[in-house]
């Protein structure tokens, strides 16, 4: 049998028996639970590397889906042993219009083999890394915000948990994994990592899906993205959101600088493409998550940031001279030492939207001494979430 048969097979099956495991494992009946207990009913998924498979295209959006608030007080309950939530507040950073307010979500979820077997955080206990209650504490942080785009780095449950159940809130989704995720290297891993991406199909109509292997000097590599058209349904314009997550560590700048150059290139040929198939007067806009794994220092920040598709960083916004990125979305410890770091960002086409409002960060005292992950924060990357609107499209043309 060759050798990515019986790959695909042993992958396969970890995928249904996590789903089997979980079911079998709960403690009680639930709309959590019910929601995995419906994926068992549904047809094979494809192979879990496969990077075209976009799952949600046959939803039915006359179906009621899950209840949120239900599913919120369900994750409360679970972790009602655990300290509370980080208590994060808005902060409204503009004047657009929010009646028609697109909420995004970027956040780097911590993939579950990497925090269990690799990334190796010394102040944080095993026991507060266990999938068991962790999802539930992903699921909250989702469920507290209530996104309509979801933006997801390192997910490496997106088969057994992500895409259930955020299919159970109606969200439509593509999932698109690392060619050689490090999560297979873990014993007892659930798949590879990968980025993934949600929707509500009821706010917006998918108009194409794009996924890439990024390269970088003409060589492909273990790097990926997905960029997803979309129509907003409320004021029939187009626009165009990716997801990606570039190389991680010290001594990999020129590395990231050249996926970041591929992805500009990627995105300049699918707005376009996009842009004559709709037939529109002016530039599709952009908005673009990902854990750049850059500090604002590095090329590729001022690559984005000085682009021809005209991007800024919506984080910007909470300083004071709009110009500075927060001190930090990740905070952790490892064996080498305290990591204080800004990588995490969500860049937009400032002359089609407005930033209404961004999720400001916790303070150093409300993370605490052990930093992230902890008992009450599932990931060492904190979510970053912004509320956008379109401006006067007569002032985007001029």
């Amino acid at each position: 049998i060759p050798a990515e048969t019986v790959l695909s097979m042993e992958l396969l099956s970890i995928y249904l028996i996590s789903i089997v495991n979980i079911i079998i494992n709960s403690s009680h009946t639930s709309s959590l639970h019910g929601a995995l207990v419906k994926t068992v009913s549904r047809p094979p998924l494809p192979h879990p590397c496969d990077s075209t498979y976009s799952p949600g295209n046959d939803l039915d959006l006359d179906q009621d889906p899950a209840d949120p608030l239900e599913l919120l007080q369900e994750c409360r309950e679970v972790l009602r042993n655990r300290p509370a939530q980080l208590q994060r507040a808005f902060v409204q950073t503009g004047h657009g219009d929010t009646r028609q307010t697109i909420r995004v979500m970027q956040w780097n979820v911590l993939a579950q083999a990497l925090g269990e077997g690799m990334d190796s955080f010394v102040q944080c206990p095993m026991d507060a890394l266990n999938w068991a209650e962790r999802k539930y504490l992903i699921l909250q942080e989702i469920l507290t915000y209530r996104p309509d785009i979801i933006c997801l780095q390192e997910v490496d449950h997106y088969f057994d948990m992500f895409q259930p159940i955020l299919a159970s809130l109606g969200y439509q989704s593509s999932f698109c994994p690392k060619p050689w995720s490090p999560c297979l290297d873990v014993e007892n891993n659930n798949g590879p990592d990968g980025c993934a991406l949600f929707f509500n199909p009821k706010r917006f109509q998918s108009l194409n899906t794009t996924h890439l292997r990024l390269s970088a000097m003409m060589l492909k590599t273990n790097q990926v993205a997905i960029i997803a058209a979309l129509r907003c349904q409320a004021t029939g314009r187009a626009f165009c959101v990716t997801v990606t997550h570039l190389k991680a560590r010290s001594g990999w700048e020129v590395l990231r600088s050249a996926q970041g150059s591929d992805l500009l290139r990627n995105l300049r040929s699918v707005a376009h493409r996009i842009k004559t198939e709709e037939k529109a007067d002016s530039d599709v806009p952009l908005i673009v998550c990902g854990d750049f794994n850059a500090e604002p220092s590095e090329d590729i920040y001022r690559n984005f940031a000085t682009s021809s598709l005209g991007l800024d960083s919506a984080y910007k916004r909470l300083s004071t001279d709009g110009k500075t990125e927060p001190p930090y979305t990740t905070w952790k410890i490892r064996p080498s030492g305290e990591s204080c770091q800004t990588l995490d960002y969500v860049w937009y086409s400032h002359r089609a939207f407005d930033v209404n409002a961004v999720l400001d960060f916790p303070t150093a005292e409300q993370i605490g001494p052990n930093r992230l992950p902890s008992y009450n924060y599932p990931s060492d990357h904190l979510s970053l979430v912004c509320d956008f609107s379109f401006k006067d499209p007569t002032l985007v043309s001029k």
